[in-house]
């Protein structure tokens, strides 16, 4: 998850804040935030920066053990943060004072050892600052009044992190953008607003997928909620890496982790359950909508998770639309493949051709992501559908092709192709200069063509018609 970079770990127990000072931290809006608690669920990392110094800050969901099994698996999450971090950060209301929880969590991290500091959150002015004092008694020190949402003394925090890391020689080439005080405070201003903020189309939701390493393809785990998407994708990373629960809705951001496959290094994303915006009841799963959707935009391939025993619903096939729109490659996954007798079998695959006819020739998996069955020849269709997706043809094997094609089927009212080329990648782009207009029909039996000849059944493929 780190890279070989120091961790800063955020704990504590829910809504305190820790999601707004993670988003201060990393200078953009990576985690949702809302003000109800348990909003939070997955351990979520992004690359900070302090003084020229990288490290890898760490949000986790709300420690509360003594809740109901989904409350017991997200503090598991945060318990595996505290153990992994090289720096903890205890975030404590300043408002509320201390909680049986905040005591409890504290004598966990007095046991362990490692370094901690007390942020005393929710301190927006000078008035509130002398209620920090009471968190001395955690023992853990004396604690930081700061204000994540306003970036209030965030800065002297940081400085504080920066002695416990170990004071290290800033990376060459480096820039000061996070070199005082006042650039946490400024830079990240509009980063850790409230739920009420507009959220802007321009804002690089996914920044984190791409952070050093833009070379890496980013897959993109997409499908209704409940379908099993955290299920597989903590088996592809080997890791308990997402929250699972049987409850709808319980990925609420988007996860991502780099794992070295028989492929090369893949970046796979853990989105959140989407569905019909008529249903989307809460700003939390708006949110969480919004940046599955953003993930979509920015990956490479996405692999569209269905359930089988449900069958091919209209929302899967809404899914598949947006994911088509978006032009990479889609690979179907019928999870739970392996509950279904032979009649559900057929009406599955029957459902899958008739509603999600226009992916062509997408791979489609059989698979079971809780007990691994199938998954093994995911990473070869992921690997097949980038090649294809990334392929370019010479322009006279293109030319070619089309000339054969108006051989064996000439275009209506005297219509014909002159010229043609490839383009662009990512999709395949051709473009087609003809002496009048073709007819969408025409275009089609053009497109079937290019892909029987080129290889390219499994990726999505754009054609472009110029008048000459």
């Amino acid at each position: 998850m780190s890279g070989g970079l120091p961790v800063v770990g955020i704990v504590g127990r829910p809504n305190v804040g820790k999601s707004t000072l993670f988003n201060r931290l990393v200078g953009r809006r990576e985690a949702v935030v809302a003000p109800e608690p348990g909003v939070t669920r997955d351990r979520k990392a992004a690359e900070a920066a302090w003084r020229g110094h990288p490290f890898v800050v760490v949000d986790t969901g709300g420690w509360s053990p003594d809740g109901d099994t989904l409350d017991g698996k997200v503090s598991e999450q945060s318990e595996r943060a505290m153990a992994d971090a090289d720096v903890l950060l205890l975030v404590v209301d300043v408002t509320v004072g201390i909680t049986e929880p905040d005591a409890r969590i504290a004598a966990m991290l007095r046991r362990s050892g490692r370094p901690t500091l007390v942020v005393a959150n929710k301190a927006d002015s000078g008035a509130r600052d002398d209620g920090r004092w009471e968190f001395n008694r955690l023992g853990l020190g004396e604690a930081w009044a700061v204000s994540a949402l306003h970036g209030r003394n965030v800065g002297d925090l940081l400085d504080q992190v920066q002695d416990l890391l170990g004071e290290a020689e800033p990376p060459v080439g480096s820039g000061d953008s996070a070199s005082s005080p006042d650039a946490v405070a400024d830079s990240a201003e509009e980063a850790t607003a409230d739920r009420d903020e507009p959220m802007s189309d321009s804002d690089d939701e996914n920044e984190a997928l791409v952070d050093g390493e833009a070379a890496v393809p980013a897959v993109a785990i997409v499908g209704r909620p409940n379908v099993g998407k955290s299920t597989l994708f903590n088996r592809l990373i080997g890791d308990e890496r997402s929250v699972v629960h049987d409850r709808p809705g319980t990925t609420r951001d988007t996860i991502d982790t780099l794992v070295e496959t028989e492929a090369g290094p893949l970046r796979f994303v853990d989105t959140a359950g989407m569905r019909r915006k008529a249903r989307v009841d809460a700003d939390t799963e708006y949110y969480a909508n919004l940046r599955a959707l953003r993930a979509i935009d920015a990956c490479d391939v996405s692999l569209l998770v269905i359930d089988a025993t449900e069958g091919v619903t209209a929302q899967d096939q809404r899914l598949a639309e947006r994911i088509d729109a978006a032009g990479c490659p889609i690979v179907v996954l019928l999870n739970k493949w392996e509950t279904l007798d032979a009649e559900h079998r057929e009406r599955v695959l029957g459902e899958l051709a008739r509603r999600l006819h226009f992916v062509g020739e997408s791979p489609v998996l059989r698979i079971s992501a809780l007990t691994g069955r199938g998954v093994h020849r995911l990473v070869p269709a992921v690997s097949a559908a980038m090649e294809a997706y990334e392929s370019r043809a010479p322009t006279a094997k293109v030319n070619e092709i089309v000339q054969l094609a108006q051989s064996a089927q000439p275009a209506p009212g005297g219509a014909r192709v002159l010229y043609a080329t490839q383009a662009a990648t990512q999709p395949p782009t051709f473009t087609l200069f003809a002496n009048r207009e073709l007819p969408a029909t025409y275009l089609r039996y053009l497109e079937r063509r290019l892909r029987e000849e080129l290889g390219l059944a499994r990726t999505p493929l754009k054609l472009r018609v110029r008048r000459r």
